[in-house]
C-alpha cells in the first residue's frame, strides 16, 4: 500500500479497480490543517484524465501491472503486433494504446509491453532510437542563422526538425520521450 506521502509524478496506482498514472503532482501545506496532495491522474486503459486532491494519511493500492519484454513484429488493420520472446505468445495493441510510440517503432525492435490483469495496455520504448532520413529538403545556402533547422521525414513516417547539415540517407538518434533530434549517428 502506498501512503499519500509516496505520491509523485509517474507513480502508478489503482483507483476503482483501474490503473492510473500520476501525470502532474503538487504538494501544499496550508497554515492550519492537513497537507494537501493535488494530482492529475490519467487512466492507463481509457486515457481519461482527472484531477484529485488527497490529504495526508490517505492510502493507495499499487496498480497490478506486469512488464514483459517483447519484440515488435508488424502493423496491420487490427493494430500493432508483438511477440513474447520466451513463450512466443503474440499480443496486439491498438493505435490509441500506442500513442506517440508508433512514430519510433522498427520491425524486430525489442520493447517492454505493460500488462494489466493479462491485457496489454501500454508500451515502453528504449530512450533513444536510430532512424534513417528518407526525405530531406536541401538546406538553403546562406541560411546559417544560429540554430537554423529544416523538416525531415524518417523511415517510420515521423517528421521532425533537424539542423541544416542533415541529408537524406543519414541515420539520426532520436529521443523517444520528446520526439526530438539528438545527433547524427553517421553519414550514410
Amino acid at each position: 500500500m502506498y501512503d499519500s506521502s509516496d505520491l509523485r509524478k509517474g507513480l502508478k496506482i489503482q483507483i476503482d479497480g483501474e490503473p492510473y498514472i500520476i501525470t502532474e503532482f503538487q504538494f501544499s501545506k496550508p497554515g492550519k490543517g492537513q497537507a494537501l496532495y493535488r494530482c492529475k491522474l490519467k487512466n492507463m486503459i481509457t486515457g481519461y484524465t482527472m484531477d484529485r486532491t488527497y490529504r495526508s494519511g490517505d492510502k493507495f493500492e499499487p496498480a497490478n501491472l506486469e512488464e514483459v519484454h517483447m519484440q515488435y513484429l508488424y502493423k496491420d488493420s487490427e493494430g500493432y503486433h508483438f511477440m513474447n520472446m520466451e513463450t512466443y505468445d503474440q499480443v496486439t495493441l491498438t493505435e490509441e494504446q500506442m500513442g506517440e510510440a508508433k512514430n519510433f517503432l522498427l520491425d524486430n525492435m525489442e520493447v517492454d509491453v505493460l500488462f494489466f490483469k493479462g491485457t496489454p495496455i501500454d508500451i515502453s520504448l528504449p530512450t533513444f532510437v536510430e532512424l534513417k532520413v528518407v526525405e530531406a529538403l536541401p538546406g538553403v545556402k546562406g541560411d546559417t542563422a544560429t540554430g537554423a533547422t529544416k523538416p525531415v521525414t524518417l523511415e517510420t513516417g515521423y517528421k521532425l526538425q533537424v539542423p541544416l547539415f542533415v541529408e537524406e540517407g543519414d541515420i539520426l538518434k532520436v529521443d523517444t520521450r520528446t520526439g526530438e533530434y539528438v545527433e547524427r549517428v553517421n553519414k550514410r
